[in-house]
């Protein structure tokens, strides 16, 4: 776009120039053409174009380097480098390694993840393949194609630059490797040339609960005595630590694990053939029993080792359990049989009591000499015993007998127990009868006195009210008589003062109460007065006020001088 617009700008220019200098001949020397500006303007276009050129060769030098050198590597994938140009690499050497990495022609062992790159295609080869990916419940065997050459006798590459079988594994995900992934036992496939590695599909190896996993090194430094059953740790051969239950991603090339079931086994002992022996008097007697038992799991290696027969053994299962009841259990059985049942009699198989002791003789021996092969005896039971048929019969009559003699017994001490249990049952009803009583008279006692309680707390109650409303009473007596006496002399005070009032009034009318009092009737007559009709000087109505016109003239009086003043009266007599 920036070279567009350049182009762009110094065409305008261009065409302005021929806008404002029209063309002319060139042989007019006043032509503008031969000016000095469009000289000047020539160059700059000149020099414009030639800027423009290499702007454009620029442009095209940038997008050829994007689509043709750019190496796009997708989600899962990666891309395998091929040198084109460089060295010569050696005639050893398959793999240019990742620390000469673009200095030598030949395939790269180095690859590009994923993302972005840009590799000049001139010098440099790629192809964009899919990532190892070991799938759920398998793990991969890396086959490397590249690298030293392994010592004499050596099978496994413990180092990185090794050829062969590598001892690690890969485990279920997605591996960045320039590989081929086939699965084991299977022809590899052929699709590409420019892997340097192979992957084997393999299956992880799996110990149930209740087995043990007895590990054989296949590829280690061999032990110091070839002879022993079990060798040292990290000596090629047998191990004697076991693994536990669980999933195990172990590379089937240097390891070997064979599991060995170390959960309960039961066998019946008429399975191995008939089971008899002659009794000491020379009667034949035959028995059948069931066996339970378990390999020891701290010697599982030992046991496998010692019984394995690889004839009977499913894959990695070792099947054990067969060879154990052939080679131990067995022949331990019929030995025992023969030797400790030629020492009875056959009337003492028939008799409970010997037969008891044979059978826990029987267990206990048999679990101690397997037990020290590394076999645990978890119940030995002899279920049936067949005695000879000629001594059967009495010696069953005999013992029928005797059983039933004995069941008497125990029925007259069940009549006496069901007897006494009478006893204590109706004793036990009686008890309960009384403890129902003794129940009912506590319960009423109980109420009793919590009514009782009850009574004397409110009765306690109202006594308490009762002296808190005395107590009130008395205050509010003692509060009457109070505001009785301030009243009283609140009533005496005002007394007192209207009477000091009435001393200072009779003071003024020289101590004469009659004189005070009728100025007062006066005083309280006067504002009733309206209109008055009166006569002359000489009316015998106006006679009546002519003695308080005396005394008023003598004392001086305020209101009688005010009453008698001629100025309230008009000419015509009347008086407001």
């Amino acid at each position: 776009m920036l070279a567009f617009g350049c182009l762009g700008s110094l065409l305008g220019h261009l065409f302005i120039s021929f806008q404002v200098f029209p063309m002319e001949s060139s042989s007019n020397s006043n032509s503008p053409l031969n000016s000095p500006a469009m000289r000047r303007l020539l160059r700059q276009g000149l020099i414009g174009t030639a800027g423009l050129g290499l702007l454009a060769a620029g442009l095209l030098g940038v997008i050829w380097f994007y689509m043709f050198c750019r190496i796009e590597v997708p989600s899962g994938h990666i891309a395998v480098l091929l040198k084109k140009t460089g060295s010569e690499i050696e005639n050893s050497t398959e793999v240019v390694a990742e620390a000469d990495f673009g200095k030598f022609k030949g395939l790269q062992e180095k690859v590009l993840t994923e993302g972005r790159y840009f590799y000049n295609p001139w010098n440099w080869d790629w192809d964009i393949v899919p990532q190892v990916e070991i799938p759920e419940n398998r793990l991969g065997v890396r086959i490397r194609l590249y690298g030293d050459d392994l010592g004499y006798g050596n099978l496994i590459a413990y180092e990185p630059n090794q050829k062969g079988i590598a001892a690690e594994v890969l485990r279920p995900g997605r591996h960045q490797l320039n590989a081929v992934v086939y699965e084991a036992g299977q022809e590899v496939p052929r699709y590409r040339d420019n892997f340097i590695e192979l992957v084997e599909l393999h299956e992880p190896i799996v110990i149930p609960a209740g087995f043990k996993g007895v590990v054989t090194l296949l590829s280690a430094p061999p032990a110091e005595d070839p002879n022993q059953l079990l060798v040292e740790e990290g000596k090629r051969g047998v191990q004697e630590k076991t693994l536990d239950p669980g999933v195990y991603y172990i590379n089937p090339y240097v390891q070997r694990v064979n599991l060995v079931d170390c959960r309960s086994q039961r066998f019946n002992l008429s399975n191995g053939g008939e089971m008899g022996f002659p009794s000491r008097d020379g009667f034949w007697v035959r028995l059948d029993g069931r066996i339970e038992f378990r390999v020891d799991p701290e010697r599982a290696a030992e046991v496998f080792v010692t019984y394995n027969d690889s004839g009977n053994d499913d894959g990695y299962d070792a099947r054990v359990e067969e060879e154990i009841i052939e080679k131990i259990i067995l022949p331990n059985a019929r030995s025992f049989c023969r030797l400790r049942g030629s020492d009875n009699s056959g009337r003492d198989f028939i008799l409970g009591e010997k037969r008891l002791a044979f059978q826990k003789d029987f267990q206990q021996t048999l679990g101690e000499t397997c037990r020290q092969q590394g076999i645990e005896i978890i119940q030995a039971l002899v279920t049936r015993i067949s005695p000879p048929q000629q001594i059967a019969s009495p010696v069953r009559d005999r013992q029928i007998a005797t059983q039933q003699a004995q069941q008497y017994v125990k029925e007259i001490e069940q009549q006496t127990s069901e007897q006494q249990l009478k006893i204590e049952q109706e004793m036990v009803k009686r008890k309960e009868a009384l403890v129902e009583v003794d129940r009912e008279v506590i319960k009423l006692t109980t109420e009793a006195m919590r009514q009782q309680e009850v009574a004397v707390i409110e009765a306690e109650q109202r006594k308490k009210v009762a002296e808190v409303e005395l107590a009130a009473a008395k205050d509010q007596s003692e509060a009457i008589l109070a505001q009785g006496k301030a009243e009283a002399e609140v009533i005496g005070f005002e007394n007192e003062a209207e009477a000091a009032g009435w001393v200072k009034s009779v003071e003024a009318y020289n101590g004469e109460g009659d004189e005070y009092a009728r100025w007062v009737m006066l005083r309280k007559l006067a504002p009733s007065y309206r209109q008055m009709m009166v006569n002359t000087a000489d009316s015998s109505l106006m006679n009546i006020f002519n003695e308080f016109n005396e005394e008023s003239s003598n004392d001086k009086d305020p209101p009688t001088a005010e009453l008698n003043n001629p100025s309230n009266q008009d000419q015509s007599g009347e008086s407001e």
